[in-house]
């Protein structure tokens, strides 16, 4: 199953409203008659495809005989499900619900064979790929995008932070880029957040040879246990997000073989230095 996915958030407001229903033991189509809903209604805001107003959670949870606290809560989480995050000052240039559930993730990881993961970028990095990527921007255009990469870089910050761990391929380690200092500097800035104590980065050697890593880069983002997990690719045709469990167990398994082959911490820390030390 590939789609764009909604927000953690309001995917538990979904789950939770189904669960309710269940509960009841009313059947989709008596619960929306009841009402005076359709039934395709009522399933969209139970598979969290259409956000319901908290009129609606309300209306839902006076049929399902729902106790005063848990009303409010559901009614709560239906306000924060549509809260505005950082990422809607930039609309203009971030575009799918990638951003969101960064924002919301426990955990990620993420598997990259060319480019330094976003998360990891330096400013000059950034600019750099955004311009090669998109050579016909305006330079304030421009400029608004690395800013907004950069911001997203809060994400790795402050008490809440997630796990962060990337594999990245050597060959992304040692791409030059001019001018030469610009790579010099992204490689001390991942120096410098590899001793963060929560993100991993580990180099694939290029002597690993061929691997299942080829197929392309992806990124797996973990949430509290009650929310499932959610896999995701980008491409210049779009973004996909995976939400089967076979899917997204598809890819964690392939996660793991790639950790498997790849350098360990320290042995990426000491390849990383090794090249940098290069453009001294």
């Amino acid at each position: 199953m590939v789609l764009k996915s909604p927000t953690v958030r309001h995917r538990r407001l979904g789950r939770e409203l189904r669960k309710l229903r269940e509960e009841t033991g009313l059947l989709p189509e008596t619960a929306a008659k009841q009402l005076g809903w359709s039934r395709q209604k009522l399933n969209r805001l139970e598979n969290a495809r259409t956000m319901p107003s908290t009129t609606d959670v309300a209306a839902i949870c006076d049929l399902y005989g729902t106790d005063s606290t848990t009303k409010a809560g559901l009614v709560q989480l239906c306000k924060d499900a549509g809260q505005r995050g950082w990422w809607t000052a930039y609309s203009d240039v971030l575009a799918g619900s990638y951003v969101v559930l960064e924002a919301e993730a426990t955990a990620i990881r993420t598997w990259e064979p060319l480019l330094i993961p976003g998360l990891l970028q330096s400013e000059g990095y950034a600019r750099a790929i955004i311009q090669d990527v998109r050579p016909a921007l305006e330079k304030d255009d421009l400029e608004r995008r690395v800013t907004a990469r950069m911001t997203r870089k809060i994400t790795l910050l402050g008490a809440s932070a997630p796990t962060f761990h990337a594999l990245i391929d050597e060959g992304a380690i040692r791409r030059q880029a001019d001018p030469a200092e610009l790579m010099a500097a992204q490689l001390d800035e991942l120096l410098q957040i590899m001793n963060r104590p929560n993100v991993t980065i580990q180099v694939m050697p290029a002597v690993a040879g061929l691997h299942l890593g080829m197929q392309g880069s992806f990124s797996v983002l973990s949430f509290d246990p009650e929310d499932p997990s959610v896999g995701y690719t980008g491409s210049p045709g779009g973004d996909l997000f995976l939400e089967a469990a076979a899917s997204v167990n598809r890819l964690m398994l392939t996660f793991e073989r790639l950790t498997a082959m790849a350098l360990s911490p320290e042995q990426s820390a000491d390849l990383i230095a090794a090249v940098r030390s290069d453009y001294d």
